[in-house]
C-alpha cells in the first residue's frame, strides 16, 4: 500500500479537529483506550457522548479552550491506503504551526464554515498550501447541517471562492459538502445531500493520485555526518533527498567538484544495491576524496544551482519583524551559513494576492525576498525538490526560527549560472574573437547624445572586428543585479557590451561596478555641447576615459574612444591605464 500525507487548514472553529476525529472514528482508526480517554474528557455533551476533536487535541490548553494550538499527527489505514494526518491550528497567531504541518503534505483539506464562507485565514492557509507546492486540495464545506445541506449555499460559496483558487497552482481541486459532527459525506455519502454526486472525503483520499518516485529525478545527497569507525571504513551518512542511487554510479562532491563512484550503500540492516529517496543511508566511495558535513553528492551531469544570491518566498514566524539591516543564519539541508536579506521585493496581500511594496515583514506575513549568503548553497527550486528547495532562517542571537523559506524557480543569473551555460570558457572565446571581453558604461548628461554615441561606437568597433552589442533600457533602476548578471553573461561569451543605460546617479554606476570584476568594466564620460546637465545626471568624479562631442562631433569622439580602448589592451595589448586617463 502507498502512503498519503495530508493536512487540515482553515479558519478558527471551522471544525478541523472534529473532522479528523470523525474520520478516525468512522474508519475504525481509533483504539479503545483513546475513545475511553476522549469520553472521560468530554465536557460538552450536546454534540454526543464523545467530543471527537479530543482525539487530536491532546494538549491541556487545547482541551480547556476548545482550540488547536500545535500540530497533531495521527496515523491510520484502510484496505486501500495508509495515511498520515497533520491537524493544524486555525488561529492567525499559529499560522507558522500550520506551515510546519503542511510542509510534507501531498494533499490539503481546506475547511470552510458553511455559515460564514471563506474567511481571511482560509485564504491565507490556501496561499501557504500553494506556496508549499501541495498538489491536491479538498475544499470541505463543513457544518452543512447548520444550513440544512442547502445546495444553493454550497454553490454560492463555491462561486465566491473558486476564482481565488484559480490563481493557485494546485493539480486538482475537489469540493465536498459535509458535516463533521454528524458524519455525512465524511466516510460514507449521506442521504441528506442527494444533489451531491461526488465522492465522500475518505473515498477521495483513497483514490487521489500520490506522488510517484521518479527515477530520473536529479540525485541529491546532503552529507550530514562522516562515519570513520576504523581505517577500513569511511562513509558519508545522510538523507537521500531526491533521486535514485545505486552501486557503481558516478557522483560529484560539491563544492570541490571532485568525482568518484559509489562502492557501497550501507544501512543499519544490510548493504543495498540501490536506494531511492527518501532514505537514510551511508554511502562509501571508491576514492578517498575530501567530503565533510554540509557538502553534497550529486550527479555530475545534473548539478543544482550553486548560489550565494537567490530569491525565495518567506513565511515570517517570529513576533519580531524582519530587519533587513541585520544578519541571520540560514539552515539549508545540512549547511548553516550567515546570510542577509539583500532586498525585500514585495509582500503578498492574502486577500487580493497583490504584490505590495514593503520595508519589513510582520508575523505570519508572506513575502518575496532576495537573500545574499556568505557561502554558496546548493539549491533547487522548491517546485522541483522540497528538500533542497526549502530552508529556515534563524536569529543568531536568540537561536529562534524566525522564518520558513522556499526557493523560487525564476532565479536571477549569477556567476555560476553564467559559467555553466557553456563548456567553452571565456579565455578561449576572447582568443577566438581577437579581443578582450569588456563592458563600457557610458555617462552622459543627454540621453539622446548617449544613444547616438553608443551606436556609433558599436559600428566602429564592429568594423574593427569586435563582437559588440549595445544594451539599452529605461527600467533598470532597482534591478542592477540583473543588469550585472546580463553583462557577465555577455562577458563570458567574449563580447564587448556598450551600456546605453539611464544611470544618471553616481551611486548607481558605482553599485554596478561593484557587481562586476574590476577590469571588466570601464566608465566613459561623453561630454555634450549642452552647457547645463539636465535632470538628475551626476558627473563622474574620475571617469576612466573622457571624450567630447564639442570638438569634431560624433566621429571624432568615437575615434578617441576606440583609440583609448585599443591602447588599454582591448585588441590584445593589455596595458591598463588608471582612472582619469582621458584623451
Amino acid at each position: 500500500m502507498d502512503l498519503l500525507r495530508f493536512s487540515t487548514a482553515g479558519s478558527v472553529d471551522d471544525g478541523k479537529s472534529t473532522l479528523i476525529g470523525r474520520l478516525l472514528f468512522d474508519s475504525k482508526g481509533v483504539f479503545e483506550d483513546q475513545l475511553e480517554a476522549a469520553e472521560r474528557s468530554t465536557v460538552n455533551r450536546s454534540a454526543g457522548p464523545i467530543d471527537l476533536s479530543l482525539l487530536t487535541d491532546g494538549l491541556r490548553a487545547e482541551r480547556e479552550q476548545g482550540i488547536t494550538i500545535d500540530v497533531a499527527y495521527r496515523y491510520f489505514a484502510t484496505p486501500k491506503r495508509k495515511f498520515i494526518i497533520a491537524d493544524t491550528p486555525g488561529h492567525e497567531q499559529y499560522t507558522r504551526n500550520m506551515a510546519t504541518g503542511a510542509s510534507t503534505a501531498d494533499l490539503a483539506i481546506i475547511l470552510i464554515d458553511a455559515r460564514y464562507g471563506a474567511l481571511v485565514q482560509s485564504r491565507r492557509h490556501t496561499i501557504i498550501a500553494s506556496l508549499l507546492k501541495i498538489p491536491h486540495v479538498v475544499i470541505a464545506v463543513n457544518k452543512m447541517d447548520l444550513v440544512d445541506f442547502s445546495q444553493t449555499r454550497f454553490l454560492e460559496i463555491q462561486r465566491d471562492f473558486q476564482p481565488f483558487l484559480d490563481q493557485m497552482a494546485f493539480t486538482s481541486v475537489q469540493w465536498i459538502p459535509l458535516s463533521a459532527l454528524s458524519g455525512d459525506n465524511v466516510v460514507t455519502r449521506g442521504a441528506v445531500s442527494p444533489w451531491y454526486s461526488g465522492p465522500s472525503l475518505l473515498e477521495h483520499l483513497e483514490t487521489v493520485e500520490t506522488r510517484k518516485i521518479d527515477v530520473r529525478e536529479a540525485f541529491r545527497f546532503p552529507v550530514q555526518y562522516v562515519i570513520r569507525p576504523n581505517l577500513d571504513f569511511r562513509g558519508f551518512a545522510g538523507l537521500l533527498a531526491a533521486g535514485t542511487l545505486k552501486v557503481g554510479d558516478e557522483v560529484m562532491a560539491l563544492p570541490a567538484g571532485t568525482r568518484s563512484k559509489v562502492k557501497q550503500i550501507h544501512t543499519h540492516d544490510a548493504d543495498l544495491p540501490q536506494v531511492s529517496a527518501p532514505r537514510c543511508v551511508t554511502v562509501l566511495l571508491e576514492d578517498e576524496i575530501d567530503v565533510s558535513r554540509g557538502d553534497m553528492l550529486v550527479h555530475p551531469q545534473r548539478v543544482p544551482w550553486v548560489k550565494r544570491d537567490f530569491d525565495a518566498q518567506l513565511v515570517w514566524m517570529d513576533a519580531t519583524p524582519l530587519d533587513v539591516s541585520r544578519p541571520y543564519l540560514i539552515k539549508h539541508t545540512t549547511r548553516t551559513v550567515r546570510v542577509r536579506i539583500a532586498q525585500l521585493l514585495y509582500r503578498i496581500d492574502t486577500n487580493t494576492l497583490e504584490h505590495v511594496p514593503a520595508e519589513t515583514q510582520q508575523l505570519n506575513e508572506i513575502s518575496r525576498v532576495r537573500i545574499s549568503a556568505a557561502q554558496a548553497l546548493y539549491l533547487d527550486s522548491y517546485h522541483d525538490n522540497r528538500q533542497t528547495g526549502s530552508f529556515i532562517l534563524i536569529d543568531p542571537l536568540t537561536n529562534a526560527t524566525v522564518a520558513a523559506g522556499m526557493v523560487v524557480a525564476d532565479q536571477p543569473l549569477d556567476d555560476h549560472t553564467v559559467s555553466s551555460l557553456s563548456r567553452i570558457d571565456r579565455a578561449a572565446r576572447e582568443a577566438h574573437n581577437g579581443h578582450r571581453a569588456q563592458a563600457i558604461m557610458l555617462a552622459c548628461a543627454s540621453p539622446e547624445a548617449r544613444a547616438d554615441f553608443a551606436y556609433a561606437l558599436e559600428t566602429r568597433l564592429f568594423h574593427r572586428g569586435a563582437q559588440v552589442l549595445v544594451l539599452n533600457g529605461e527600467s533598470v533602476r532597482g534591478n542592477l543585479q540583473l543588469l550585472a548578471a546580463t553583462i557577465r553573461l555577455l562577458l563570458s561569451a567574449g563580447m564587448v557590451a556598450i551600456l546605453d543605460m539611464p544611470l544618471e546617479k553616481r551611486a548607481e554606476r558605482d553599485e554596478l561596478r561593484r557587481n562586476l570584476a574590476v577590469d571588466d568594466v570601464v566608465e566613459l564620460l561623453v561630454e555634450t555641447t549642452d552647457a547645463d546637465a539636465p535632470g538628475e545626471f551626476q558627473r563622474p568624479i574620475l571617469p576612466d576615459c573622457t571624450v567630447s562631442l564639442r570638438k569634431g562631433g560624433l566621429d571624432a569622439a568615437t575615434v578617441q574612444a576606440v583609440t583609448w580602448l585599443a591602447d588599454r589592451g582591448l585588441f590584445g595589448q593589455h596595458r591598463v591605464m588608471g582612472p582619469g586617463a582621458g584623451i
